[in-house]
């Protein structure tokens, strides 16, 4: 091979090149004719390397397998079930009941259940939701349990928070099973204390206009202290009777008391409806998980709450504010 002739560092013929001819070591140029082999066995491996990283514009899509399609999926779904409990709902329900007095025709209800302030449902997403029922201007407020999950800390917080609650009539709650496994007679005394009116196996009469209802509360039938009969001791016979109890297990007991409507919630929607479960009341061990039912003339109203258990997901049942407006 010939001998390659040096030339002046200041030279700008062999920065033209490639990176071979920028070395220090090799400034030079090459005879006329001379091409070296190195230049295209190094280039070419390069751009072969790049255009096997780089996708081409506007280029073929993967094909779809079964795996591929069941991984997108799966993705899919864990990011729904992760936002979802964010995703506040306001589920609006025109409720037709015949023995509604018409002083009360348009009467407006906002339910509130299932709140488990926790780790899994913080003050945001709680205070977010007074905001909302609030702006609602319902007459009465009903709140159906289940207002913390297993720590006392979380009691006094979320009393403050549900104390800003307003309504025309007040607010109304009853005790759920989480309330008695943490400290029932604490929130109790820490609802009241703000002004909240907590039903425990009793009722009271809303009068207006010379015409009346009975409004009740029992107590958590999980817990073994729903008592109906004393809830409606005080009612009379031919009245409308509007009862709120956090398990919607109570429904076939308030059928043969005569109840007109009862407000429950316990069941968050089931949290996470894959196949879109139906309201239907077939079978003796069927029951409710969300929205409105009926049993004979008792129809049910079944919140699917604000909160989660066991995991802070829901998918296919956000979390819900139900504005319930009964025409007589």
């Amino acid at each position: 091979m010939p001998q390659l002739p040096t030339v002046a560092p200041s030279s700008g013929v062999a920065s033209l090149r490639g990176g071979l001819y920028n070395a220090p070591h090799l400034r030079a140029l090459p005879p006329a004719g001379w091409r070296p082999i190195i230049e295209t066995t190094m280039a070419t491996p390069l751009r072969w390397n790049q255009r096997r990283r780089v996708a081409p514009y506007g280029g073929a899509k993967r094909p779809d397998t079964p795996l591929r399609s069941l991984a997108l999926s799966l993705t899919h779904v864990a990011r729904a079930a992760l936002t979802e409990p964010y995703m506040l709902s306001i589920e609006h329900e025109q409720i037709q009941l015949n023995r509604l007095p018409k002083a009360f025709d348009g009467f407006r209800i906002v339910q509130l259940s299932d709140i488990h302030h926790g780790p899994f449902s913080d003050r945001e997403q709680i205070e977010r939701a007074v905001d909302t029922a609030n702006r609602l201007k319902p007459d009465i407020i009903a709140l159906t349990g289940d207002y913390i999950s297993k720590e006392r800390y979380y009691a006094a917080p979320c009393a403050e928070m549900l104390g800003k609650l307003e309504a025309r009539h007040g607010v109304y709650a009853v005790l759920g099973n989480h309330d008695h496994w943490t400290d029932a007679a604490l929130i109790t005394d820490l609802f009241r204390a703000e002004g909240i009116t907590v039903l425990v196996n009793e009722g009271m009469r809303f009068e207006k206009n010379g015409e009346a209802f009975w409004l009740a509360g029992v107590d958590d039938t999980m817990v073994g202290l729903e008592d109906l009969s004393l809830a409606l001791a005080g009612a009379r016979q031919d009245e409308m009777k509007l009862l709120l109890a956090h398990n919607p297990i109570v429904l076939r007991r308030a059928a043969r008391a005569s109840v007109d409507l009862v407000l429950s919630g316990h069941t968050h929607g089931g949290q996470v409806a894959i196949r879109g479960e139906r309201n239907t009341l077939r079978g003796a061990r069927k029951r409710l998980l969300k929205g409105l039912g009926r049993l004979g003339n008792t129809q049910i109203y079944v919140n699917r709450g604000l909160g989660t258990v066991v995991l802070p997901i829901r998918y296919g049942c956000p979390p819900e504010i139900s504005l319930l407006e009964l025409r007589s």
